[in-house]
């Protein structure tokens, strides 16, 4: 068996496991990060306590329950004025009041059905005037933003790679960015990827056509 063969089968193998590695590493990421949740019942309640073993996944569905329940009870009116409630009892602490109102800016606006926030996806020229990056818009500068800019501008987030959870933040002038034909779920497998997994192409109508 030549070398080349033995190669061959080497990197068929890695395209195997790799991505399968990685899927069950990430996976098991969030089934434990979740399962922080079974630290929030009493010990006698923990599933090592009554079962006498870890289950993976239980605190994962504990944590889904949750905040079923908690969007089923906020639906109606006794559920709204607890939130109303709660709220104004975080509005009095100064540090708290702060943390939470802009994570909850943020959170409104993206798992809301409105709006603009990453709803777009762009080529925005970065590092430098001779490059381009994919970025997402992420609305319109505040008042006093732009009243200080000239022309009008366009907030984008340029995420990094391979991890697009990081990134940096930019207003750039609306007329300098090209909004790209492709959704978010494909921006970001673009990204992740380097690159190397491209959006499907469609035609004119919107279409996905096959490569």
């Amino acid at each position: 068996m030549t070398a080349s063969v033995l190669k061959k089968y080497f990197i068929t193998g890695l395209l195997i496991w790799v991505p399968l590695v990685i899927t069950a590493w990430v996976l098991s990421l969030i089934v434990r990060s979740m399962d922080q949740s079974l630290l929030l019942l009493p010990q006698a309640m923990h599933p090592e306590h009554l079962l006498g073993m870890y289950i993976p996944g239980l605190g994962a569905l504990l944590t889904l329950l949750v905040v079923f329940l908690t969007g089923l009870v906020t639906t109606n009116i006794v559920g709204q004025k607890l939130v109303s409630f709660w709220e104004g009892v975080l509005a009095r602490i100064p540090v708290v009041k702060s943390i939470y109102y802009s994570v909850k800016q943020v959170s409104d606006t993206l798992f809301s059905g409105n709006g603009v926030a990453f709803r777009k996806v762009l080529l925005v020229r970065y590092p430098h005037p001779e490059a381009w990056s994919v970025a997402f818009q992420t609305g319109h500068p505040a008042r006093d933003v732009a009243d200080m800019l000239p022309e009008e501008h366009v907030g984008v987030f340029i995420p990094t790679t391979p991890s697009p959870v990081n990134g940096f933040f930019f207003f750039v002038k609306k007329q300098d960015v090209i909004e790209l034909d492709m959704n978010v779920d494909e921006a970001l497998k673009y990204i992740v990827s380097m690159g190397v997994v491209a959006p499907p192409m469609r035609n004119p109508g919107g279409r996905v056509e096959n490569q």
